[in-house]
């Protein structure tokens, strides 16, 4: 269950991957008022590249969930292992293609993640029941 967990920690950094995209991206980036930065950049990488880390941030919650609930319903270690490594491929996969504009390959791979955690939620409920 380790790599699992370690895949959790990978997921929770992710956002702040991005997010530091976004600001590498844009012109002179002001820390002192961000959001407002934010919203005064002209350049779509930095807006998609905020999108990739809002969108880390909402898939975040429904993973680490699931791992654990995986985990507290004695899912094989192993596939939840799997299921959590592809997760995080996925969702490294997930902020290239939204950063690149590629929203038909963002999709896919944003649907293969949720696959993922549907998968380890379907198999802790089947287990407990």
């Amino acid at each position: 269950m380790t790599t699992a967990y370690w895949c959790i920690l990978a997921a929770a950094l992710l956002p702040y991957f991005w997010v530091a995209v976004a600001k590498a991206s844009g012109q002179r980036y002001d820390n002192r008022d961000p959001r407002s930065w934010l919203a005064r950049q002209d350049n779509p990488r930095v807006a998609r590249a905020n999108g990739a880390q809002l969108n880390a941030f909402e898939a975040f919650a429904p993973f680490a969930a699931s791992v654990l609930m995986a985990q507290a319903a004695d899912v094989d270690p192993q596939r939840v292992s799997t299921l959590a490594l592809a997760f995080v491929g996925l969702r490294v996969l997930h902020g290239v293609f939204y950063v690149a504009g590629i929203p038909l390959l963002r999709s896919l791979v944003w649907a293969g993640g949720m696959a993922c955690v549907v998968t380890l939620m379907v198999q802790a409920a089947s287990k407990l029941t």
